[in-house]
């Protein structure tokens, strides 16, 4: 007979020594015999943790400490401590009833799809009624609390999510549950009630009402993408009104985001964009635009924001042709297609205001090619004609598909030396012309590259014999311009 997983409960305890006794022993008496509590006392200036130390005494269960740090971190910890399977966070002055694990169990062992399982409850204390909650959608989820604390769930769950979030300072089960549920998964709520929550006057629960403001800030911060999807925008203060409210603003400021498919999982950073540009990353440019260095999810990205254009020029974006962001991405995009070296694109956002394009960014890769075209006046090459060689026929490429890069200066040529096949990249590809590319054009485009007469020499031959061209021909026209 196979041995029933085990379930770790997790009480976080701050100054609860009146009432934490009973909470364990109502956990104790659980019928599902496979448990092991874990009490982390939260730096309680009662007795508290001499009481948690008292009752670990039962074999079940364990008692740790930790400085004063919220509920959060004293669920991280304690589950972080935990050998369970499966999670069920109980609050210190709260009781379950016999039957709660077990059943719950029962339905996450039946059914991989289900990530929570939760039960009916009744208040008890300062107010005595049942608890009422309606049936669990993602839509209701974006706009309230509609998940107890004390649901059963996978500990590989809060792995993946990277635990509770500890810069919440309020309803942090309701950030919990977005992150585990907004991609998916069932929650099942049992018909008997198996949750018993005290009311006091001056509960956690009461104190956080005052705090909305708070949740809803981190909320929107660290999950635009499921608010967008679920009510078009962010949760707002009146988070009934949110959907209409947001229906109405997009009108006013409409906004175009873009996320590649294989980056699908930053889309928290892509749809938070403004908000962290102007307060986060490394500025690695500043001058008419900007760029940014971030890390996301141990990538390194550039963002590059483009400066807010004149009204003429928004007016131009928003009905005739596509701002800087969107060609940007969609070049670089057509770019490594066509086999022309680029930094893989992640995506872009488009903002607007009063009906008109505002702001612009674009996201790539960090590139890994570590010089410039510049550098060729700063150090010497061993390779340097295998490098102008990988150049000229990356602009060859470039050219043989359709492309006329405007601003083909020494910044925008990346390359790499220190693997077999000379790499190179080219970057900035907002200004790009489409058309046929002939000799005078493709020989124009070497304008803005400076370098000696005998590099200039190496790129126009090379260029000539990928594209067909006389020789000569090039050297005149890239050389002697």
């Amino acid at each position: 007979m196979m041995a029933e997983p085990l379930v770790s409960v997790v009480i976080p305890v701050y100054n609860m020594e009146l009432f934490l006794e009973e909470t364990v022993r109502s956990v104790l008496a659980s019928s599902y015999p496979a448990i092991e509590v874990i009490l982390m006392d939260d730096g309680s200036t009662d007795g508290s943790y001499a009481l948690a130390q008292k009752l670990a005494a039962h074999p079940q269960v364990k008692a740790y400490t930790q400085a004063n740090s919220g509920v959060c971190r004293a669920r991280n910890h304690a589950i972080s401590l935990a050998s369970g399977k499966y999670i069920l966070p109980v609050d210190a002055d709260d009781l379950i009833s016999e039957k709660f694990i077990r059943d719950a169990v029962c339905i996450l062992e039946a059914d991989t799809q289900v990530k929570a399982v939760a039960c009916r409850g009744r208040f008890f204390g300062a107010k005595n009624a049942d608890w009422k909650l309606p049936e669990f959608s993602l839509p209701l989820l974006a706009r309230k609390n509609m998940l107890p604390a004390s649901c059963l769930f996978r500990r590989d769950d809060w792995v993946r999510v990277g635990g509770y979030c500890e810069e919440i300072i309020a309803r942090e089960d309701w950030e919990f549950w977005i992150s585990v549920l907004k991609d998916g998964g069932k929650v099942v709520r049992l018909p008997q009630i198996g949750l018993h929550y005290r009311v006091r006057n001056h509960s956690k629960r009461v104190s956080d009402r005052k705090l909305k403001r708070h949740v809803i800030e981190v909320l929107n911060r660290r999950h635009p993408e499921f608010f967008e999807r679920e009510l078009g925008g962010p949760l707002r203060y009146n988070r009934s009104w949110s959907r209409v409210i947001n229906f109405f603003d997009r009108l006013v400021s409409p906004r175009k985001i873009t996320i590649a498919p294989s980056f699908r999982a930053m889309a928290s950073f892509i749809y938070s964009l403004p908000e962290r540009f102007d307060k986060e990353g490394v500025s690695i440019y500043k001058g008419r635009n900007e760029l940014k260095e971030f890390e996301v999810d141990g990538k390194k990205l550039i963002v590059k924001s483009y400066k807010i254009p004149s009204f003429f020029n928004r007016v131009v974006y928003s009905f005739f042709r596509l701002p800087k962001a969107v060609r940007a991405y969609r070049y670089a995009c057509d770019f490594r297609v066509k086999g022309i070296g680029s930094p893989e694109p992640v995506g872009y956002y488009v903002t607007g205001r009063l009906f008109l394009m505002h702001r612009s960014f674009f996201v790539s890769v960090k590139s890994d090619c570590p010089y410039t075209y510049r550098d060729f006046a700063k150090r010497t090459f061993e390779r340097r004609d295998e490098i102008l060689d990988a150049i000229a026929k990356t602009t060859a490429r470039m050219h043989e598909c359709g492309y006329l890069h405007r601003d083909y200066s020494a910044g925008n040529i990346l390359f790499d030396d220190d693997k077999p096949q000379i790499t190179v990249e080219v970057i900035d590809l907002n200004r790009m012309s489409l058309r046929k590319v002939g000799l005078d054009a493709g020989c124009e485009n070497f304008n803005r590259l400076p370098g000696s007469k005998d590099m200039l020499q190496r790129m126009a031959e090379s260029y000539a014999v990928a594209r067909g061209f006389d020789k000569q021909t090039c050297v005149d026209k890239i050389v002697n311009l």
